[in-house]
């Protein structure tokens, strides 16, 4: 049984992979650093510690001073580097499906004579969306995200509220609470001049179409991609 507050899956290799960097770089100083560093309970850079000695991917010297020093094997060496081309392969078949999705919406939204989009969420899929607006020659003029801490974001204002936007539709890129983030861009633009990537469309309980959803459906579990906007 997994213990309390203890990630899994992704999350789980991304915290071993980050602790496994964290030793090599020789900035696991003391176990409080690293929670630091990692941003996550001292409890659990515990837990991970134990486990990656355990697997024989870390050693531990104790020292006069009863401080610990951790130091990499040749074990823990070969792990990090897988975990590292596994990360960076989930990361570019995220950017290719994210781009693919990106320019069906926007080959879509010219087809309907859009010509000014706003992105709905600040994430690493609104920034993908700002390039691919160039290949359709469709302008993004800025990103609706109420909580957003500055007012710039990859080069494009930051705005409070969809009224704010001198845009012909939006395009959804915030899976956070996203049946609300679509009724509020609806009742701005109209359902028909919403676009939703078919990454985000298992956040619905029902499919969306490339210009429709279901304004009362609910949230499934899914990835978190972004935050949620206004």
């Amino acid at each position: 049984m997994r213990r309390t507050g203890e990630h899994s899956g992704t999350e789980g290799a991304r915290i071993v992979l980050e602790l496994l960097d964290a030793v090599e770089r020789q900035r696991a100083g003391s176990q409080r650093i690293l929670a630091s560093e990692l941003g996550i309970a001292l409890g659990l850079v515990n837990a991970y510690l134990r486990r990656c000695v355990k697997k024989g991917l870390v050693k531990v010297r104790g020292t006069p001073a009863r401080r610990y020093v951790y130091f990499l094997t040749p074990q823990g060496l070969a792990e990090k580097s897988r975990l590292t081309l596994q990360y960076l392969s989930t990361s570019f078949a995220f950017f290719r499906r994210a781009k693919a999705d990106c320019l069906e919406q926007f080959q879509l939204a010219r087809a309907a004579g859009v010509e000014k989009v706003v992105l709905v969420g600040q994430s690493d899929l609104a920034e993908i969306a700002a390039l691919c607006a160039l290949e359709y020659g469709v302008e993004i003029v800025g990103i609706v995200d109420r909580r957003a801490a500055g007012e710039r974001y990859v080069g494009l204002p930051v705005l409070r509220r969809f009224e704010d936007a001198a845009a012909d539709a939006a395009l959804i890129t915030s899976l956070a609470d996203l049946p609300r983030l679509c009724d509020r861009a609806a009742a701005r633009f109209g359902v028909d001049r919403v676009y939703v990537p078919n990454l985000l469309r298992m956040g619905l309980r029902r499919p969306c179409m490339a210009t429709a959803f279901t304004s009362d459906s609910d949230e499934l579990a899914a990835p978190d991609i972004g935050k949620v906007a206004s």
